[in-house]
């Protein structure tokens, strides 16, 4: 049955911009989707068990695995409403995931197979990945989300990112692509998932293609892509931002999730300054040279947001819930076992009643602040969430 559920009405009906920001990180996408899960628990006992996050969220990005999120609570089912709710996303990955990275059984030769696949093509070939993107979303583009996305990928023929947004799609109509193909994208992971080719029509009927790997070459943390993207539209007029500044920080709410670091588990100078490009590859059970690139861009982005909110003296507006104490099986992006999901399950859960952290500017470290848990500050948050949507609803009812 459809829903009597109101869509989020533009920020000009109230006082803040809200962002939802989601990681890239494989596997451990489980994470943030324990986090969700529980937000939108917290916002359903506020407004009803109908409300789901996109009702919510001026903005929601993401990048690989968090662009797959992304478009699960936003992409439409045929009562246009979203496609999965928060707290199914624990079970997609947990059914999902270990059809994607099938695992193979260990045997005498597994080392010797396994670098050869990485150095002669991708460790996964996608095509279950590909498949059940397309099913579930099917001819769904890009403009038919139940909000604004932002989804961040690379295209390798251009040399340069690719961001998929619901703002820039309106000035450069070839970005309406198939949700589908954005998806498979932003998570085909070098190494891991082949590349992406697809083509999009432009008005006057000529194509454009696309030659796309995974959107954590760009930002692993999209949540300062999706900031500049609102702060564009700003700056060029947008109506549906008519009462905020583009420097007006105060007035935004961010809820940035990261899927989990090995921040303990670094290599030694001694040894990586011997290596080739094989240990570059494949060392310590992963791919340094990948997760090296993607925890940096994704350190980067966090640690020039919490400088500019705590500069402008509004660091409660941004909070990031990310968990750096991973150690072993748990720090792979494609181990998926049955007990290493379950295990991710435990961390997500665990990681909500840790304290709220805030990164230290001057070592990188995550650090306690005198906040509560994370699950009390979703707790506020999802107060404060309620209360923008409530008052976009009355202001709507007064014009």
């Amino acid at each position: 049955m459809a829903t009597t559920v109101s869509a989020l009405k533009p920020q000009s009906y109230g006082n803040c911009v809200t962002i939802l920001s989601i990681d890239g990180g494989g596997i451990r996408g489980i994470i943030p989707g324990v986090v969700l899960g529980y937000l939108e628990t917290e916002l359903q006992k506020l407004d009803g068990s109908d409300v789901r996050l996109a009702d919510y969220f001026d903005v929601i990005a993401g990048t690989s695995t968090g662009g797959l999120v992304t478009a699960m609570l936003t992409a439409p089912n045929e009562s246009k409403r979203p496609l999965y709710a928060a707290k199914d996303i624990k079970d997609f990955y947990l059914e999902e995931c270990p059809k994607i990275f099938p695992q193979e059984k260990p045997h005498l030769f597994s080392g010797v197979e396994s670098l050869v696949k990485s150095v002669t093509g991708p460790k996964y070939d996608g095509k279950y990945l590909h498949s059940m993107v397309q099913e579930k979303l099917g001819q769904t583009r890009l403009h038919d989300t139940l909000t604004n996305v932002v989804i961040p990928a690379f295209d390798v023929k251009l040399s340069q990112p690719t961001i998929f947004s619901s703002y820039a799609m309106k000035h450069f109509s070839s970005l309406d692509a198939l949700l589908s193909d954005i998806c498979i994208s932003t998570s085909a992971a070098p190494t891991y998932l082949p590349a992406h080719k697809f083509e999009t029509k432009e008005p006057d009927g000529s194509t454009r293609e696309f030659h796309m790997i995974d959107g954590g070459m760009a930002a692993n943390n999209p949540t300062l892509v999706a900031m500049g993207q609102v702060t564009r539209e700003i700056s060029r007029g947008n109506p549906d931002f008519a009462s905020i500044g583009a420097s007006e920080y105060s007035r935004f709410i961010v809820l940035s999730l990261g899927t989990g670091t090995t921040k303990g588990e670094g290599f030694d100078a001694d040894n990586v300054a011997k290596w080739g490009l094989l240990s570059w590859l494949t060392s310590g059970n992963s791919t340094p040279i990948i997760d090296i690139y993607t925890q940096a861009s994704g350190d980067i982005a966090d640690l020039h947001l919490s400088t500019i909110f705590q500069t402008m003296q509004c660091e409660e507006n941004y909070l990031r819930i990310q968990d750096d104490s991973l150690t072993g099986d748990l720090g792979s992006v494609d181990l998926a076992t049955k007990e290493n999901l379950e295990n991710l399950v435990k961390v997500g859960e665990n990681l909500l009643k840790k304290p709220v952290s805030r990164v230290n500017l001057k070592n990188g470290v995550f650090e306690s602040v005198n906040r509560g848990t994370n699950e009390e500050a979703l707790k506020r948050l999802a107060a404060s969430l309620s209360q923008e949507r409530g008052l976009r609803i009355a202001s709507e009812s007064k014009k």
